[in-house]
């Protein structure tokens, strides 16, 4: 299995370009309402969330 590393960056700029040229993948998560950003540890509950559920699709 090869190995993932998810880089967080802060609640209101984000990745810096440094940190982001390295990176395979750039992910983002859809905001609605008046909200610009969400806490970071919210953020990466959800996206752990998605990678646990695609990774159990694939295993079927």
């Amino acid at each position: 299995m090869a190995s993932t590393a998810v880089i967080v960056g802060n609640e209101t700029f984000g990745l810096s370009e440094v940190h982001r040229e390295p990176c395979d993948c750039i992910v983002r998560i859809p905001m609605r309402g008046s909200a610009t950003s969400l806490n970071v540890a919210s953020a990466l509950s959800i996206m752990l969330r998605e990678v646990e559920a695609q990774l159990r699709a694939r295993k079927g």
